[in-house]
């Protein structure tokens, strides 16, 4: 299938990029191989194949979640720049 000038700088625009040149024509080759590619797809025969839900029959194995003190309140803010008493300062980013 071919793709038209046009219809990239439609894709472009509703993915907000602009594409020139050499560039345009790059995309709109992938495009085509992409379409192509779909193609072959479509031939490939799924009659009596059972979709696949999971890559692997791997069950995921959980921990409990335990919560510990890896480091101080000291020792976290003795590598803070700024700091007041117990708490780390930055500077404003909100306005009022």
């Amino acid at each position: 299938m071919k793709i038209s000038e046009e219809t990239v700088d439609h894709i472009a625009h509703l993915a907000r990029l602009e594409f020139e040149g050499e560039k345009k024509e790059t995309i709109k080759e992938d495009l085509e191989r992409i379409l192509e590619f779909i193609d072959k797809l479509k031939q490939v025969e799924t009659e009596n194949v059972e979709p696949l839900i999971y890559m692997t029959n791997e069950v995921n194995r959980l921990r409990e979640d335990e919560s510990k003190v890896t480091l101080s309140q000291e020792e976290v803010l003795k590598n803070a720049p700024k700091k007041d008493s117990d708490y780390f300062r930055i500077p404003k980013v909100l306005e009022k």
